[in-house]
């Protein structure tokens, strides 16, 4: 344990040199970020070493299969079955936890994921938490069972490991291909020696036990694993190597159940045995093949220098970090800042090998393609907050989404749903691919086919299925046509009205008078169609609820009720879907009648009891103020309805009470799900500002910002300088959190939004903040 601690110290030394070493005003913007903050409650972020949307998330899995654990850590559970190299982080459905490897010590193990109340059952240990350090780029933790320190790293596509044993005899490393975690299960795996000089196979001679799969002075192997779980189709190979060959490697088969009457056997663990105290072991990726994964790893990782490695990705993650710098006295909004823009890089992730060769959504393979792809698309989540803050922050890396999203719509039909690892999963209500494409062609981005970017919007929203068939022929889904009817509807009608706000560039767009009349009459026909919801209001009741085919609102409803994934609703409830309309607010306002009857039903959302009715009430209904529901996606933009209404002090006072109540600097420091990065996302935009409440628009409405200052690089001039947006708020404090008036780029600003063109060119905004409410500016 003492050496842990020394290796820990040093690492810490070399790290902090690293920069401050010939540049003393650099900002280490890693030391401000905590990534434990989120792995309690049900925050569900991944804690591990990874690099910036890095292939590889190599982290701690624990026993539990539950819904805490999606991301295989919990901040309240100590168990470790091993370090696997692929995690989701803040979802609510757990899957990956690919290649997972153990560090071990002695002969008496059981081959199984175990259970912790029988310490024999499994190879599982606990971890002594005491001792465990996480930092971007790396983590360490003692295994108290097996008398090991581990540490881990990453570049994109490897998993570095070091393994420091107390023991002189007995220690080995298990992979382990079985066990995954939540809803994964194996469906198919390979495992055998390989030949470090070329990746390939060792020949026969080369393995003279072969058939009985023990060998001698084993350095590396290959394999790989199928699965099948949130993504029903998901194949990972693998290529991994050690410092030193083992004494011995054990490739044990075992018989899995792969459907409900089929059994197979299949090599599930490998032990590799080794004389040495501490070992160090490399595993790379790839979503195409055994060889693409060796090839990953000569590229990318050839050496065995643990410490330059674990640098090399404090510094990927630092230079990527330093693309916002914020300034305030206040040090736990910094860390709370900056750990929320670390989890907003963990996804979406590397989908493709060094060479640009990547695994089609048809399960075909594709090579280069001239940009990086990527996977772990959380679009229903994302779409409100992450992927306009990607447009800011990472406007390069957005043309990869987005070009990645068109990629997967050639050959799967449509824009991804929930794409994961080349599956759709189709989890989650509405066409959320639509936004996303629609943003970039609205903003004016390069580098992608805007024909093919509005064919993919077009046709997706087009297809006659997920109950859009039911609009087509209603004009809006009846509620006993199919499940979460209200929700579906209202994501696609505001998926229609970004859609539509995409028509209508391409209209000014067209080189002739026929293409641009069909954009017109696109723009004509999405446009109504994302007022679809107006058929689902309720007058009498002042809700969107649901209506059947023959007109008639559901009886018995109360709009404080909540049945998990079984209502009209998803997530959420008639209170906070009511708002769902983020792209039409005047209609939603003619709805109520007046914008007086709209604020009073928008006050009293706020302060009505948090009591929710049902029997299965949706865990996601969490950070309540009110019915108002922070902890769960839906709610995100109605807080800038005041705003966008009139009334900005409003905004001002709920943004930074959610800002200040529902974020926190503590493991249990997140309202809901981080949901890949959205939760966090929402803290960025809000904490600088602004937020982009209209889907598509191209604007940000203004809320309050909590920083005195902060710099953004948005993009880079034609020289490769950086192009930065400044952002100042003067006098600003908690009780002066009201915008008095505003000056872009030195002259006085009268709007209560900023366009994305006047952030994208660089400039300096600067907010003059006072303690009294103002709706002139």
């Amino acid at each position: 344990m003492k050496e842990l601690s020394n290796i820990i110290a040093r690492f810490s030394l070399i790290f902090t040199a690293t920069f401050l070493i010939g540049c003393s005003e650099e900002v280490i913007f890693t030391q401000y970020v905590d990534p434990k903050i989120g792995s309690g409650g049900h925050g569900h972020v991944f804690v591990g070493a990874n690099v910036p949307f890095g292939m590889v998330q190599l982290g701690p899995t624990s026993i539990p299969q539950e819904w805490d654990w999606c991301s295989g850590y919990h901040d309240s559970d100590s168990t470790v079955i091993g370090f696997s190299h692929t995690h989701l982080s803040g979802t609510g459905i757990g899957d990956l936890f690919d290649i997972t490897v153990m560090p071990v010590n002695g002969d008496s193990l059981t081959f199984a994921r175990g259970r912790e109340s029988d310490p024999e059952s499994g190879l599982w240990s606990y971890a002594d938490r005491t001792k465990e350090s996480a930092r971007p780029g790396y983590y360490s933790v003692y295994l108290t069972r097996y008398n090991v320190a581990a540490e881990l790293t990453a570049t994109n596509r490897v998993g570095m490991h070091r393994y420091s044993f107390d023991k002189d005899a007995g220690n080995g490393i298990v992979i382990d291909l079985k066990n995954g975690g939540c809803w994964d299960r194996t469906m198919d795996a390979f495992m055998e020696a390989a030949d470090p000089m070329t990746g390939k196979a060792l020949t026969s001679d080369d393995q003279a036990e072969k058939d009985s799969q023990v060998l001698e002075n084993v350095r590396a192997i290959r394999g790989y694993r199928y699965s099948r779980g949130w993504a029903d189709d998901q194949k990972i190979y693998f290529y991994a190597e050690f410092s030193e060959p083992c004494n011995r490697l054990t490739i044990r088969n075992m018989n899995i159940q792969i459907w409900d009457d089929e059994y197979i056997d299949v090599p599930l663990y490998a032990h590799a045995e080794f004389e040495e105290k501490q070992v160090l072991m490399k595993v790379t990726l790839s979503p195409v093949s055994m060889e693409g994964a060796y090839a990953n790893m000569k590229e990318e990782l050839p050496g065995w220098d643990f410490d330059a490695t674990a640098d090399a990705a404090g510094k990927a993650w630092n230079d990527e970090l330093s693309r916002i710098h914020i300034e305030t006295g206040d040090e736990e909004a910094k860390k709370i800042f900056y750990t929320a823009l670390y989890h907003t890089m963990i996804a979406p992730s590397t989908f493709c090998d060094i060479d640009g060769s990547y695994r089609g959504a048809d399960g075909r393979t594709y090579e280069n393609p001239g940009y990086d792809t990527y996977t772990t698309f959380s679009l229903w989540d994302t779409y409100r907050a992450a992927m306009p803050l990607y447009t800011i922050f990472q406007p390069e890396r957005y043309t990869g989404f987005i070009n990645t999203m068109l990629a997967i719509y050639k050959e799967q039909g449509k824009l991804p749903v929930w794409h994961l690892h080349g599956c759709e999963t189709n989890c989650m209500v509405g066409n959320p691919g639509i936004p996303p494409v629609a943003d970039a062609i609205v903003k004016g981005f390069e580098g992608f086919d805007y024909w093919l970017a509005y064919e993919a919007m077009k046709a997706s929203a087009l297809r006659p299925d997920r109950g859009q068939e039911h609009r087509m022929e209603y004009g809006y889904i009846p509620c006993e046509t199919m499940n979460e009817s209200v929700a579906y509807d209202l994501e696609y009608a505001l998926a229609d009205g970004a859609l539509a706000n995409a028509a209508e560039l391409m209209a000014g767009r067209a080189s002739c008078d026929s293409v641009k009349a069909s954009y017109e009459a696109d723009l004509e026909y999405f446009t109504a169609r994302s007022r679809s919801y107006r058929h689902l209001f309720d007058p009498e009741l002042r809700f969107i609820r649901g209506k059947d085919s023959k007109g008639q609102f559901r009886d018995n409803y109360s709009p404080f009720s909540s049945n998990h994934r079984g209502d009209d609703y998803c997530e959420g409830n008639g209170w906070q879907y009511t708002w769902l309309v983020p792209h039409d607010l005047d209609g939603l306002i003619g709805c109520f009648g007046s914008k007086e009857a709209f604020i009073e039903k928008l006050d009293s959302l706020f302060t009505v009891s948090s009591v929710l009715e049902g029997e299965d009430i949706s865990p996601d209904i969490s950070g309540l103020i009110g019915q108002y529901a922070h902890g769960n996606e839906p709610s995100h933009h109605i807080l800038y309805f005041y705003t966008m209404a009139g009334q900005p002090w409003k905004t001002a006072d709920k943004v930074r009470e959610v800002l200040e109540t529902l974020y926190s600097a503590e493991p249990d420091g997140l309202s809901g799900n981080e949901d890949v990065g959205q939760m966090s996302a929402w803290y960025i935009l809000s904490s600088l500002g602004f937020y982009e409440v209209e889907p598509a628009s191209g604007r940000y409405w203004f809320g309050s910002p909590l920083f005195d200052e902060a710099e953004i690089k948005v993009g880079r001039d034609s020289a490769g300088g950086d192009i930065t947006f400044r952002i100042t708020a003067e006098n600003n404090s908690d009780t002066n959190r009201y915008i008095q008036s505003i000056t872009l780029n030195g002259k006085p600003y009268d709007k209560w939004y900023i366009t994305h063109s006047d952030i994208a060119a660089g400039g300096e905004l600067v907010f003059v903040m006072g303690n009294e409410s103002n709706t002139t500016l």
